[in-house]
This record gives structure tokens, C-alpha cells and sequence, in this order.
């Protein structure tokens, strides 16, 4: 059985991963401004995520994923991206099927992906 993680900590392992994706380095506000958190909320969770060892941190700010962290981070994007695609392909409009796909990313189990995405791979090839 697959460990699952906390919902809020997959999506700022995930906010990181697409920050750092689009911009040179990531720090506190930038995650604060992607996720439409308060600063304060946003150090708070960067300090638990460093004791987990999820993310490293440079005296200048700078947010890295670790290994780990990525691994978290990459699981819950691929389900992020596979799930607003098969939503948007059943004719959801794409802003709900992003927001739902937010939602269910969290919350779906292993098989159950895999066999959604086995299906998409099999009907668009």
C-alpha cells in the first residue's frame, strides 16, 4: 500500500516543482503568490517541510526540492496533468477540470490512476 502524504503538503511539493519550471529560483513569496497563501502561512509550511526533508533551503531563501520531495511533488503533477486532461477530453470546461482535478489528485489511490491513465494511453494512443 502506497503511503499517502497531506493534501497541503503535496500542493506546495507541487507549487514548487511548476515554479521551478518557470522561474531561476524559488522563494517563500513566490509559492505565497502561486498558491494565493499569506507569506506567513507559506513559512510556516516551508519549515515543517524542511524537518521533513522534502525541501532544502539557501540562506538567501532559495526553495529546492530533495529527492523526496521531487518524488512527492512529480506523483501528484503527472495525476494533476493526466486528470485535467481526461476530464477536459469528457467535455468538462478546462477551468473546472483543473479545479477538480486539484481535488481528486489528493485523494485517488494508486490503482485506480493507473488504470485511468492505461486508458487514456490505449484511447489516444
Amino acid at each position: 500500500m502506497k503511503i499517502r502524504y497531506n493534501e497541503s503538503e503535496e500542493n506546495y511539493l507541487e507549487a514548487i516543482l511548476m515554479l521551478s519550471e518557470e522561474l531561476p529560483v524559488v522563494r517563500s513569496v513566490d509559492i505565497a503568490n502561486h498558491l494565493d497563501f499569506k507569506k506567513s502561512s507559506v513559512s510556516i509550511a516551508m519549515k515543517n517541510l524542511r524537518e521533513k526533508k522534502y525541501i532544502t533551503m539557501t540562506d538567501a531563501g532559495y526553495i529546492y526540492l530533495t529527492e523526496a520531495g521531487k518524488a512527492i511533488a512529480e506523483n501528484v503533477y503527472e495525476r494533476h496533468k493526466v486528470l485535467t486532461f481526461c476530464l477536459e477530453k469528457l467535455g468538462v470546461d478546462p477551468d473546472i477540470a483543473e479545479q477538480d482535478a486539484c481535488k481528486v489528485e489528493h485523494v485517488i489511490s494508486q490503482e485506480t490512476f493507473d488504470a485511468i491513465k492505461k486508458y487514456m494511453v490505449q484511447k489516444i494512443g
